[in-house]
């Protein structure tokens, strides 16, 4: 049976013509370009700043205006395989916005942060407009490295004293006493990722000169017991290993002048079978309060190999299934 579908081959020139925005605009070895062919399912030939498009109609007329505004973007901005596969999983979105949304935009000392979808962009907002603010969805959406660069934003700007980055200090059925070292041996590796996200935002140095300065604190979440926590911005990541309890503990330490970010993943919580997670427990009912608000992240916001978007699609399927 014939297909319905013609296909065509259109030619476009990306102006000014600027090898350095051609070369983010292609990736390496053109790792791009391909990303860029196999998502819409055409063929993609260029020589400098001349390219053949070859495919049908409607999925050629989305790759030239898709490949327009990435040249347009890759002025101001590295390209990254990942940057781009999370534009390409929002291009119905990213087409239609026609002018770059800088209301969202994270803007630090050592970089400017540009949300990568909606959800992302509703996280930003969200983070600025409420006392207390979930993120929930799978890791590598970008929810905790948002988190972490609004805090940063948020010292900078002189709005809050200090940053508190928290995490659950038991995953993965591992307590902390039948781990070998001192304390900061055996909390370290939990909470490497909110070092990694600082050290992006900051820089090393600075990072470390904060953390002296007791400016920036990295703890487990048991230190948070007994404290008021004022004029700061505090994270708790990981939240869906925390229990009911812990949880209540967490969300009454807040101070005055303080924001409070809560990230997590509540189909990977890696408590004891008896335990409930305070994350899931309070998101059913601690919404309605005003100055609290969330946003859910989708299998189409994670910022990694292509393959893991499904792989989390297909697992949030079963699990609606069977429900």
């Amino acid at each position: 049976m014939k297909s319905n579908h013609k296909n065509i081959d259109q030619h476009i020139r990306l102006e000014p013509v600027d090898n350095e925005r051609l070369i983010r605009l292609c990736g390496l070895l053109d790792e791009n370009i391909r990303q860029i062919e196999t998502f819409f399912e055409v063929e993609i030939s260029n020589r400098g700043n001349s390219f053949k498009i070859s495919g049908e109609n409607k999925n050629v007329a989305n790759t030239s205006n898709f490949i327009e505004r990435i040249y347009t973007l890759s002025e101001n901005e590295e390209i990254t395989p990942k940057q781009l596969h999370l534009y390409l999983n929002n291009s119905a979105e990213f087409l239609s916005d026609e002018t770059e949304d800088v209301q969202n935009n994270i803007k630090l000392k050592k970089l400017t942060i540009k949300p990568k979808s909606s959800n992302q962009k509703k996280f930003i907002n969200k983070i600025n407009n409420n006392t207390i603010t979930f993120g929930i969805g799978a890791a590598g959406t970008g929810k905790t490295f948002l988190a972490v660069a609004c805090a940063v934003s948020a010292l900078e700007k002189g709005l809050v004293k200090k940053i508190i980055l928290v995490r659950p200090a038991i995953e993965a059925g591992e307590k902390l006493g039948f781990l070998p070292g001192d304390l900061a041996e055996k909390i370290d590796p939990y909470l490497q990722p909110l070092y990694d996200s600082l050290y992006e935002c900051l820089g090393f140095e600075n990072v470390n000169k904060l953390l002296e300065k007791k400016v920036i604190e990295i703890a487990p979440l048991a230190y948070m017991r007994g404290r008021t926590l004022n004029d700061a911005f505090i994270i708790l990541d990981e939240a869906q290993n925390t229990t009911i309890s812990q949880m209540q503990m967490f969300l009454t330490r807040i101070g005055y002048g303080s924001s409070t970010v809560v990230t997590g993943d509540v189909s990977q919580i890696d408590l004891p079978r008896d335990s409930q997670s305070g994350l899931k427990d309070c998101l059913e009912f601690i919404l309605k309060i005003k100055g609290i608000d969330s946003v859910k992240f989708e299998a189409k916001d994670v910022m990694r190999h292509k393959i893991v978007s499904s792989i989390i699609s297909e697992y949030e399927k079963r699990k609606n299934n069977k429900d």
